[in-house]
């Protein structure tokens, strides 16, 4: 019986040692798309985790942009003026901070999302992608209620969405979260290796919010600089994608939106708006091609 029992045993052991040998998962933003179900997991406890222990829970997410669009409000229009002469500044302001958040908790989440998992990482065999996608996800999740806060006051203004102004809004998330999806594959995996990547991620996103026509207009830069340093200025993705929000939103909400678009937003926005997003898509491929060379030696520096 004995030999009878190890024969298979011993042929299903030659058949598996002829087989080439493969990684355990698959990798690529493809398979993460093919394993929807695993990513919505993720985004789902990842979220969940954010609101544990509170009383609230998922009020806050709307809480808190709510008290942050009233205390810009308070603080730049009522108390130092600073919209004087932008019509609607609180609009303006507010659109260029849902924008930004939507980058930087994307970009900053993306960095973190290995070296957070490392005990997924080193136990499951999935597409490690997926941590800063889900990154991405939860980002985004995170930045409905902020538009919510947004639309409300629009309303409020007489704005009303128009194909173009839509468009625009379109394309600058577009813009955003392939440039944030880029930036955070390509840093999370350099994180892994020194986490001084992480810290530097960080300093680079506290130049975001001074960086764009949020808290000041665009015609602020054009009329101080002027037209060469203003141009060199708008090459600056995120300045972009700020602006075509803006023209989705803020400038609906003005008398005269025509007008106010002439005035305060640059020639040629779409036109810029889609050669960076075709260059951030590009750098989206290079930044998965670079993580898929490194990603073997992650589980082992992890």
């Amino acid at each position: 019986m004995s030999t009878t029992a190890s024969g298979p045993a011993r042929r299903t052991r030659a058949e598996l040692e002829t087989l080439p040998l493969a990684p355990p998962a698959a990798t690529g933003l493809g398979e993460v798309v093919r394993r929807r179900y695993l990513l919505s997991m993720l985004v789902r406890n990842t979220i969940k985790s954010r609101y544990q222990g509170t009383v609230l829970g998922w009020v806050w997410s709307y809480l808190q942009p709510a008290i942050r669009f009233c205390m810009f409000y308070f603080l730049f229009q009522v108390m130092i003026g600073r919209g004087a002469g932008i019509e609607n500044f609180a609009i303006h302001l507010f659109a260029g901070m849902v924008v930004v958040h939507f980058f930087t908790e994307t970009f900053n989440g993306g960095t973190q999302s290995l070296v957070q998992n490392r005990s997924l990482i080193t136990k499951l065999p999935v597409p490690r992608e997926m941590f800063p996608v889900a990154r991405m996800l939860v980002a985004g999740w995170h930045t409905i209620p902020m538009l919510v806060i947004l639309v409300i006051p629009c309303l409020f203004l007489g704005w009303t969405p128009d194909p173009v102004g839509m468009a625009a809004a379109l394309l600058g998330f577009t813009l955003t979260a392939s440039l944030g999806l880029a930036l955070g594959l390509l840093f999370s995996v350099g994180n892994v290796f020194m986490r001084d990547i992480g810290k530097v991620a960080q300093t680079l996103t506290q130049f975001v919010t001074f960086s764009v026509p949020m808290m000041y207009p665009f015609t602020l830069v054009y009329d101080r600089f002027g037209e060469p340093i203003a141009s060199y200025y708008l090459l600056n993705p995120m300045a972009e994608a700020v602006l075509l929000i803006q023209r989705g939103f803020w400038t609906g909400t003005t008398s005269d939106p025509e007008a106010t678009a002439a005035v305060h937003l640059p020639d040629h926005l779409f036109t810029r708006g889609l050669v960076m997003t075709a260059i951030s898509l590009v750098l989206l491929v290079l930044s998965q091609r670079i993580f898929a060379r490194l990603e073997s030696k992650v589980p082992e520096r992890l």
